[in-house]
């Protein structure tokens, strides 16, 4: 493992430091640094690392998710690590579909944390035992996340629509008439089972689409 060239992308610093302090212990070299999804793109396309860790949550509107499957479009052999402090089951199963090929939270031990690397950079697939059961559990049972009903571009409408926008913000805001939302935001709602704003944000909230 020693000798691999790692990005590492999280917008806090303190947490991007310890992670980049264990793996250059192990040897690693850590090629670069992004504090958005926009710069974590910019700089896997530019450095092409071995393997890049991922922060699932910038503070912005794109997320480590969103980066990931524009680097995958680009580079279907890409190694990626998703990091986060959020361990929902929701933000666990759409890591997994995303095309991930580890996902630890930001407490892991050292140790796993260079596991996780080694295992992505071989191309094998690392989750920890309390995750690797949970998306289990979820292939059993079924999951009724906004991120398994919807769409991608419902699954947009839908974050917009928890953020409080209106119908006609939302079709200013993607370039699309108005009866399309409107359409488009009912069916949604239909889906979901979800007609109250204040419902609409708590699940966006509790899925990890949206900040509380």
């Amino acid at each position: 493992m020693e000798g691999l060239r790692v990005l590492l992308a999280d917008d806090h610093p303190i947490v991007m430091d310890g992670f980049a302090m264990t793996l250059a212990s192990a040897g690693l070299e850590i090629v670069g640094r992004a504090r958005t999804p926009e710069e974590a793109l910019a700089l896997y396309q530019s450095l092409r690392p071995d393997v890049a860790l991922l922060d699932i949550r910038f503070g912005t509107r794109q997320t480590g998710l969103d980066a990931a499957r524009q680097i995958l479009q680009q580079d279907a052999d890409a190694n990626l690590i998703f990091l986060s402090q959020f361990d929902q089951d929701s933000l666990i199963r759409e890591a997994y579909r995303t095309g991930a090929r580890a996902f630890v939270s930001k407490d892991c031990d050292p140790a796993e944390l260079l596991e996780a690397v080694a295992k992505a950079a071989s191309g094998s697939l690392y989750f920890p035992r309390a995750i690797a059961e949970r998306l289990a559990n979820l292939s059993v049972r079924g999951d009724m996340s906004p991120q398994s009903v919807l769409n991608e571009r419902d699954l947009e409408i839908f974050r917009l629509m928890a953020e409080g926008l209106t119908n006609a913000e939302i079709a200013e805001r993607l370039g699309l008439s108005l009866k399309t939302i409107s359409n488009t935001s009912q069916a949604i709602k239909e889906k979901l089972d979800a007609h109250r704003p204040a419902h609409i944000t708590r699940l966006a909230v509790k899925y990890g689409l949206i900040e509380p």
